[in-house]
């Protein structure tokens, strides 16, 4: 099939290939094969030089762990309001929308990312409200419950978006974190709720099996 330059979903559509999650079968998403041919497709194909990483073309550790933890417990979101943060594929967000939250929106900085959700929700019969921008700072009113899975991968943003969720957790938004141990994770705030053996690939990782823990962020 001949991709439509500057066509962002067709470009999803011809490079990626629905696939079950390896830890959340339940959820299927647009993935691609390998890392790094994507990357390049994507500033060849859309014409834009400096695009983010395409991180909406894989199911990350984190993400797994988080999804797989609210489908095993849907009481933490049924009938409330999500924010899945930096949802990438909006695999998190997904998942709180089969257990049954109310409304789930997808905060997500990188456009492609904003319709790579959109065609993930659709193929699994969900809808997520896409919020493209930096939204770190924001007030947590219109939220019940956060998620934010594979975010502490860069120093500084780590440091403001873990000072955001912490202020969130204090006002009594209930935040979780799926993470792998990511180096910028913070060593304190939070407590473990479950870890998981996460099928993951040596391209993304250092190995092709993550220990990932889901946290409750205690502020």
């Amino acid at each position: 099939m001949e991709t439509v330059l500057g066509d962002p979903a067709q470009f999803i559509l011809d490079h990626t290939v629905l696939t079950q999650t390896p830890l959340v079968p339940e959820i299927s998403l647009y993935v691609a094969s390998e890392m790094l041919p994507i990357w390049q497709m994507t500033e060849d194909e859309m014409r834009t030089v400096g695009l983010p990483p395409p991180f909406w073309a894989f199911a990350w550790a984190g993400g797994q762990a988080l999804a797989r933890y609210i489908l095993d417990n849907p009481e933490l979101v049924a009938g409330k309001r999500v924010l899945d943060f930096g949802a990438g594929s909006g695999l998190a967000g997904i998942a709180a929308a089969l257990a049954g939250a109310a409304q789930v929106s997808a905060a997500e900085i990188d456009p492609i990312a904003i319709i790579a959700m959109d065609l993930n929700a659709r193929a699994n019969t969900v809808t997520l409200i896409a919020l493209e921008g930096d939204i770190v700072g924001a007030a947590g009113a219109d939220w019940d419950v956060v998620l934010a899975a594979d975010v502490c991968y860069e120093g500084p943003a780590s440091k403001r978006i873990v000072a955001w969720l912490d202020d969130l957790a204090r006002t009594g938004v209930t935040v979780l974190m799926g993470d792998p141990g990511r180096t910028y994770f913070p060593k304190s705030g939070h407590e473990k709720l479950i870890s998981y053996a996460v099928k993951t690939t040596t391209e993304l990782e250092d190995t092709d099996l993550r220990n990932t823990s889901v946290w409750r962020v205690t502020g």
